[in-house]
């Protein structure tokens, strides 16, 4: 059984810190692990935030793969904002339009996301492989070019 005063993914953040000028691997999942985004147009209206400058900030978006039900973004951060606050902005704007292609309100992320603060002796590249490679291990597709939803700047 879970103890009454359950702490929650707010727990899991305290103590973090954000670090200006880091990179970050951030995985963010739908509620229940839904596949809104396995909806094709519900995809590309996620997709086109995040790259969007207005929602990034200052931060710059290095790789990024939208799944099913969840995604992967590599997010370089600039000086102003923390990694919650563009993540807040990244899952929020993205429900938005995904919610208006679904047709449906409410919640579409869940509240947390998990975050790895990348070191020096890694390489970002091999991260970003890593992260566009995700639909060909899970057999959505057979060709890593085939997947609509994913970028990456070394393009």
């Amino acid at each position: 059984m879970y103890p009454k005063n359950k702490p929650g993914h707010k727990a899991l953040r305290k103590g973090r810190v954000s670090l200006p000028n880091h990179a970050y691997l951030i995985t963010a999942t739908t509620i229940e692990r839904q596949r809104f985004f396995a909806h094709f147009n519900a995809g590309c209206a996620a997709a086109r935030c995040f790259e969007n400058p207005q929602i990034l900030g200052d931060a710059k978006m290095l790789t990024w793969v939208l799944m099913p039900d969840h995604a992967h973004w590599l997010i370089h951060l600039g000086e102003q904002d923390e990694l919650s606050i563009v993540v807040n902005r990244l899952k929020s704007s993205s429900a938005r339009m995904a919610n208006r292609e679904l047709g449906r309100e409410g919640k579409l992320w869940d509240a947390a996301f998990h975050d790895h603060a990348l070191r020096t002796d890694e390489d970002l590249k091999n991260v970003a492989r890593y992260i566009v490679a995700n639909p060909l291990r899970a057999g959505l597709v057979k060709r890593f070019g085939d997947y609509p939803f994913w970028n990456a700047v070394w393009l």
